[in-house]
């Protein structure tokens, strides 16, 4: 997935209000950037970051730049924006390249399932079971090659791992698939210390039958493609 834009770089000044961002371009120029992620961005919405902006010229937009990535002093870059996976991850799955979900005959998105939530992607196939599938975008890490899931607590996300198990104990497939959206990791957790009760609800989920599945990305200023499946390891303290 390409941006649309040309992203330009800068230098962040500070994050507020979760959706907006103050920063100042390569030019000298302070702009206002939308920030399409309400997670707490734990380690990546330091001041003097460098990051990288996606300009728009839309009328309808009140902010004419919009956060997409934070460049690392390594080299390695982390996609910000949570919207990028379920856009990024509809192509892929259209052109069957999802590993072990390229078997159907029909693909809906935002389908209302469960106690009024809505799967991200619903699979289905002739004489076959649904697979559902809920996405969720990893951006954190604390340890050198680690990714962690959630960056806060996330009683949304709860819900969703109980309603996934629900679609399991009713004859569905369930996929709890994790898109890490950071090229500096190759391994994957779930963060227990800031959100336990995640942490139980994603192992009572996968006893009972919800597969997992965890994707890294290829993240570049020039765009985000889909890459391969990386180890999930069981999350210390449970």
């Amino acid at each position: 997935m390409r941006f649309q834009t040309p992203l330009v770089p800068g230098t962040l000044i500070r994050r507020y209000k979760r959706f907006l961002a103050d920063v100042t371009l390569a030019d000298g120029q302070e702009v206002t950037a939308h920030c399409a992620n309400p997670g707490s961005m734990m380690g990546l919405a330091d001041p003097g970051m460098r990051i990288w902006l996606e300009p728009n010229d839309d009328p309808k937009k009140k902010l004419k730049f919009g956060w997409r990535l934070v460049e690392h002093e390594n080299g390695h870059f982390t996609g910000v924006d949570t919207a990028v996976p379920n856009r990024m991850l509809k192509a892929a799955l259209e052109a069957r390249k999802v590993p072990g979900l390229d078997a159907f005959d029909t693909l809906r998105a935002e389908v209302p399932y469960g106690e009024k939530s809505r799967i991200d992607f619903l699979l289905s196939r002739d004489g076959e079971q649904d697979t559902y599938i809920e996405v969720k975008s990893v951006t954190l890490s604390r340890q050198q090659g680690l990714a962690e899931f959630p960056d806060s607590v996330t009683a949304r996300g709860t819900k969703h791992l109980h309603e996934l198990a629900n679609m399991v104990a009713q004859g569905h497939r369930a996929v709890m698939l994790y898109l890490v959206q950071r090229t500096d990791c190759d391994r994957m957790t779930l963060a227990h210390d800031i959100d336990p009760t995640y942490a139980r609800a994603w192992l009572a989920a996968s006893a009972s039958g919800v597969q997992t599945l965890a994707l890294d990305c290829h993240i570049t200023p020039r765009g985000v493609e889909l890459g391969k499946p990386i180890q999930i390891l069981k999350p210390s303290g449970l």
